[in-house]
């Protein structure tokens, strides 16, 4: 197998971008992220995920004065660590400290309290899979972590509100159609109603090519263990490389005002499917697809294959799981996104829907819910429809945990 240059792969058969998107926008706010950041104390929740390291390496540049990384997954951490210390010339402050800690917990309570304050705080955790929706207990799961959790750090954090706070959403929180989509909408009207006290942004953006977990990543996985590429032929995303995403939050972060929401400008003549994607993979690598007429066909293909093999297998199919749509989208017809502020990126000036009293009494009603014996998927589908403006559910009676 060919060795692969992930980056320039990325830069020409996924983005078809060889210089970042943001490179405009970065080059005429440089004064303004220098003046904002050097010397900050910093926070990043979720720093190990592909999104969160790529904003730490976005802002290590302009010289934070501290650095503390909380995430649940020890073994990203790590990789984050060993990334920042053998990247030549990349600064790293002095007083940078990973911590493996749910930010949920009492002991990042605890670490906020006595640490803080800081300047700067960025949360990227949350479920981001559409696959995480199953049944009740992953629902719960994800709205606790994606919008429960987070309301609950800025109400820790009001009593000391950092400059600049960041809490990353998704296009799917445009109209959404899943549950993780309306889980980060829901998560974007507390932080709307928060804006009245302190100054907090987030981001709508495209997949981030290959990051971790995604279906491209999967690819990779998927060619390392000699096991067939498999995905949908009609879904088609809009995407932006692993330090595009990274250097978007951070202009979200430090450059917004109380309330925005950014999303990157980009042309629907630049989605890609996943399919397009993996078929040039194998090119890149030296091979060439055999196409399947099912997963059991690519499946035994792929336990045949030999050393030399140039034919690798691929199931692509019609999307038929919940939760999927065919296109994305940033912004609603109800939504006016200010397109001049920016080069490559539009922002949407958010208006809250509820008061933080009201994001209370709609929090109630879901732990209510969450309390109930006859808990089920579809009662919390309900309840979320009558509270998440645009959330129309996409049920078709099978999750992709039943695909490869």
């Amino acid at each position: 197998m060919t060795s692969l240059n992930l980056p320039t792969f990325i830069a020409t058969h996924v983005t078809g971008r060889a210089e970042s998107l943001l490179a405009a926008d970065l080059a005429a706010h440089r004064l303004s992220l220098q003046q904002r950041i050097e010397g900050a104390a910093v926070l990043v929740i979720g720093g190990a995920g592909t999104i969160g390291s790529s904003f730490i390496q976005a802002l290590l540049p302009y010289r934070p004065g501290r650095l503390y990384v909380a995430d649940t997954n020890e073994n990203g951490l790590t990789e984050l660590t060993r990334t920042l210390r053998s990247t030549h010339g990349l600064y790293v402050p002095s007083d940078y400290r990973p911590y493996p800690i749910d930010f949920g917990s009492p002991v990042f309570a605890k670490l906020l309290a006595q640490e803080g304050p800081f300047d700067i705080v960025a949360n990227f955790a949350a479920h981001k899979h559409v696959r995480s929706e199953k049944d009740h207990y992953s629902i719960e799961a994800m709205i606790r972590n994606n919008a429960i959790l987070a309301k609950g750090l800025l109400g820790q954090l009001a009593a000391s509100p950092p400059k600049h706070f960041f809490c990353v959403s998704t296009d799917k929180a445009a109209n959404p159609a899943n549950v993780m989509g309306a889980s980060k909408k829901l998560m974007e009207e507390v932080i709307l109603a928060y804006a009245r006290q302190m100054p907090i942004s987030t981001a709508r953006f495209a997949n981030v090519a290959f990051s971790n977990g995604s279906l491209p990543d999967g690819f990779l996985q998927r060619l390392m263990k000699r096991q067939p590429l498999s995905s949908p032929l009609d879904v088609r995303r809009y995407f932006v490389s692993p330090a595009e995403a990274g250097e978007l939050c951070l202009l979200a972060c430090i450059l917004g005002q109380p309330g925005d929401i950014f999303f990157p400008k980009l042309e629907a003549s630049e989605m890609k499917s996943f399919s397009d994607i993996g078929t040039a993979l194998l090119h890149e690598l030296g091979y060439e697809p055999d196409y399947c007429a099912s997963e059991d066909e690519a499946r035994a293909k792929a336990a045949l294959l030999g050393r030399d093999s140039k034919a690798w297998p691929v199931y692509y199919f019609p999307s038929d799981t919940s939760g999927e749509k065919l296109y994305e989208e940033f912004y609603t017809a109800e939504e006016q996104p200010d397109w001049g502020r920016f080069e490559a990126l539009g922002v949407i000036s958010g208006r809250p829907a509820y008061s933080l009293s009201e994001i209370d009494a709609l929090f109630a009603g879901l732990e209510r819910l969450f309390q109930s014996p006859r808990l089920d998927k579809e009662a919390v589908v309900e309840l979320l429809q009558g509270m998440v403006p645009g959330f129309h559910h996409v049920e078709k009676g099978k999750g992709l945990d039943e695909r490869m």
